[in-house]
């Protein structure tokens, strides 16, 4: 269990490695993750290390998995997923793998040309099959007198006076849809009026050979005279993009010429369906081995990249790595290179040396998939400082706690429990799908966190009573208003039926019959008071929990000032803050749990104000005879302990820059005596000032519960009220609408929206109310070589 409270102990060790046994051995330990190799060339060039070569085939190779694996998403194919881990292959290997890769993409892409040259083909007979078919119909127009008449404009006034037959050239073709409009206005500029244009459009879209998208295109036929104006329009036509085809002038050979087009595209599509068969069953076959393609060749790539990292002797034979590994997994790491070393066949064993060094190691957090997401929490405020305290197992308690508390609602807390439950029940079919949306996959990886904050929701819901704004009526009120009718009070039924608000006396035998038994009493929900009574109840418990959760991160500190051997941040540091803390704070939270327990319902009136008090505690201001001390020696106590904070402040200011320069003056060391005197002054300040301020942020436990319970209540009564009111059979389906409508609204609004912000401010008292006590957060992470991101399919990390 040590390993959760503190991160692991790290140690630099020296790895020997035979140069026939080096690739087997970091194979592994990419298996067993627990390395983190240095860079021992940080010199060198990245293209002069030794095994530049093999990286950049291994890159080569991946490149071509890229390939097939677009062509077969592009394909629709699934690519199988079986959770295996293959092994490394060996580097005798490599060179069967390239030439398999290599036959693969030659052949897809050998397929791909002769497929996109055979769908230019059927492109391009598919269109003229169009135009005949289209063109035939604009001839047959033509024979219409009007249409005679209106094209027998284009001819010359010459040929027209001597009665010339009337004759026209023509071109036809394709053209893409859109492009109709612009294409009309420019013939007409251009040829200035002096061509026919007829155009109809193709109704079926048309496969674009290299892109595969779908294309509307139109045929189209253009008369004129000349051949100034056939090279124009044809010029156009090309600017257009416009596709021509020859299209005979006889009704006979368009019939005949259509027959042999027809014949063309049967014989294409069935040459089309072969090859596409062909290339379905290569790229099937491909999918069911890609991953595991993919793993074994990025974890070569991932060796030989390590294997650059390392420095070779002058014998040419031995590679030398150093690096960080945790003290607990040396035994398993010896195991792994002996594994490594008879795997590669060599009879020279690996060595291992740990060494001593003055350097830094990184942090090492063991988590599991339970720890993981608050370990994530506490990392991203900073990396733990090695061997640090680790606040996250504190965290697993206390974050949900907080956030229950600014979220406590028995009916929310049920309904995000449910929602982590199903994860959690659900996890490795969801883990195995490899879901893509970002925004799910992060609150999948937190649903442990949510389980507990649902959790911790419902009990701070049953201890506010509170369900979707309803008390729960569990075990009835402690309020009765029975003995009033006896009472001097004098009650009356007349008096109950006419006046809509009474106030009940406490102090009246046998109205308040003690305590609830968990939680706020429900006769709270119907009080007119019910606000002014969380007000207080909240607030108090806010400064409380706040306070608490404070002297704990100081509290953690000196675990950490003990584990370090310092102890002078441990008479110098640790003992001023807490006292300085308690004496004032402390106290605080003790003056209102004795206001709880010494005043009931017979003496409320006479409390007093607890704010008051603690001003005057600070001003030395006790002159104001008609305000009652809450007990004797108050006055005396209170003035003790404002004088032993105050005196904490030098006690933290002075002694320890002036005992450092006295150690360091003494050993004959040379430091900067100016920077402690100003660190410890930033530390002394920040701490003091940190203590009221802190106090007054956890204040915003009681306000964002208070704003949930009344959003909830807003809620309630906008919305679910008008479909309650109404008590008919319209009322019920209205209701049936309007539930839905607040089913809605509170899990966009109050589960989404408040829980993420109850999510953030909890996070934010975390990292700056408790953390900054004991936290520094100035490590490094452990970053091991492994191979756990390929076996979960990472491939592109």
């Amino acid at each position: 269990m040590g390993e959760l409270f503190r991160s692991e102990e790290m140690t630099l060790a020296q790895l020997f490695l035979q140069s026939e046994a080096a690739y087997c051995c970091v194979s592994e330990l990419g298996e067993l993750g627990k390395v983190q190799f240095r860079d021992l060339n940080p010199d060198v060039n990245v293209f002069q290390r030794k095994f530049v070569n093999e990286v950049r085939r291994c890159e080569e190779m991946d490149r071509k998995l890229r390939f097939v694996e677009k062509e077969i998403k592009k394909a629709g194919i699934p690519i199988l997923d079986t959770g295996e881990n293959p092994e490394v292959p060996f580097p005798r290997d490599m060179i069967d793998l390239e030439a398999n890769f290599e036959k693969i993409e030659n052949e897809l892409k050998e397929i791909n040309t002769n497929q996109e040259a055979l769908k230019r083909n059927f492109l391009e007979l598919t269109e003229l099959k169009f135009i005949l078919r289209k063109t035939q119909q604009f001839f047959d127009e033509m024979a219409d007198p009007d249409l005679l008449e209106e094209s027998s404009s284009l001819l010359e006034p010459s040929e027209i006076g001597r009665g010339a037959p009337l004759r026209l050239g023509f071109v036809a073709g394709v053209i893409n849809r859109e492009r109709i409009p612009t294409f009309e206005r420019m013939l007409w500029r251009v040829c200035r009026g002096n061509v026919f244009l007829r155009q109809a459009e193709i109704e079926n879209p048309l496969e674009d050979p290299v892109t595969g998208d779908s294309v509307h295109k139109s045929v189209f036929i253009i008369f004129f005279q000349g051949d100034q104006l056939k090279n124009r329009v044809k010029k156009i036509c090309e600017g257009f993009r416009a596709s021509l085809y020859p299209c005979p002038e006889t009704p006979q050979e368009r019939k005949e010429m259509a027959a042999g087009v027809n014949t063309r595209i049967d014989d294409l599509q069935m040459v089309l369906n072969q090859t596409e068969d062909h290339r379905q069953r290569v790229l099937q076959a491909a999918a069911k081995t890609i991953r595991v393609w993919f793993i074994k060749v990025r974890k070569m790539k991932a060796i030989y990249h390590t294997l650059n990292l390392c420095n070779i002797d002058v014998t040419q034979k031995c590679l030398i790595a150093e690096v960080w590994c945790p003290v607990a997994d040396l035994d398993s790491i010896q195991f792994a290179l002996r594994r490594g070393t008879e795997h590669s066949g060599s009879t020279v064993p690996s060595i291992l040396n740990r060494m001593q060094t003055s350097q830094t190691p990184p942090t090492y957090n063991k988590t599991n998939k339970f720890t993981c997401g608050f370990q994530n929490i506490v990392d991203a405020y900073g990396i733990s400082s090695y061997r640090e305290i680790n606040p996250a197992p504190y965290t697993i308690i206390t974050f949900p706690f907080l956030f229950a508390v600014m979220f406590g609602d028995f009916g929310h807390g049920v309904l995000m429990t449910f929602i982590a439950v199903w994860m959690v029940l659900r996890e490795s079919r969801i883990l195995s799908q490899k879901n893509d949306n970002e925004l799910f996959n992060m609150i999948f990886s937190g649903r442990y966190i949510i389980l507990l904050m649902g959790i911790f929701s419902i009990y701070t819901g049953l201890i506010y009573n509170d369900c979707f704004s309803k008390a729960l009526n569990l075990f009835g009120s402690s309020w009765s208003v029975r003995p009033m009718f006896n009472s001097r009070d004098n009650w009356t039924e007349d008096l109950l039926k006419h006046v809509s608000v009474l106030q009940l006396n406490p102090n009246v035998t046998g109205v308040f019959n003690g305590p609830y038994p968990f939680g706020i009493d429900p006769i709270w929900s119907i009080a007119t008071n019910k606000l002014t009574f969380l007000n207080s109840f909240k607030m108090k418990m806010s400064v409380i929990l706040g306070i608490i959760h404070m002297l704990f991160g100081v509290t953690l500190g000196l675990l950490n000032h003990i584990y370090f051997k310092k102890p002078l941040n441990i008479y110098l540091g640790f003992i001023p803050e807490m006292i300085f803390m308690s004496s004032l704070f402390g106290y605080l939270v003790i003056l209102v749990l004795f206001k709880w327990c010494a005043y009931d319902a017979a003496t409320s009136m006479e409390a007093p104000s607890l704010l008051i008090h603690f001003i005057n505690m600070f001003l030395f201001n006790y002159t104001d005879k008609t305000l009652p001390m809450l007990y004797s020696g108050q006055v005396g106590l209170q003035c003790f302990l404002v004088v032993c904070a105050m005196l904490c402040v030098p006690w933290m200011l002075v002694l320890k820059p002036l005992l450092l320069r006295h150690q360091y003056l003494r050993r004959k060391h040379l430091f900067n005596f100016g920077d402690i005197v100003v660190t410890q002054a930033i530390h002394t300040i920040e701490y003091c000032l940190g203590c009221i301020s802190n106090t007054a942020s956890y204040l915003r436990l009681w306000a964002l519960s208070l704003a949930h319970a009344q959003l909830s209540e807003v809620l309630w009564t906008m919305v679910m009220h008008v479909g309650l009111h109404i008590r008919n059979l319209g009322g019920g389906i209205l209701l049936v609408l309007v539930f839905a409508a607040f089913a809605t609204l509170t899990i966009a609004i109050l589960l989404i929206m408040e829980g993420l912000s109850a999510f953030l401010h909890a996070l934010r008292l975390h990292w700056v109310e408790f953390q900054n006590k004991f936290y520094k957060g100035a490590g490094f992470k452990f970053m091991p070589f492994s191979f756990e991101s390929l076996r979960e399919g990472r491939f592109d990390e």
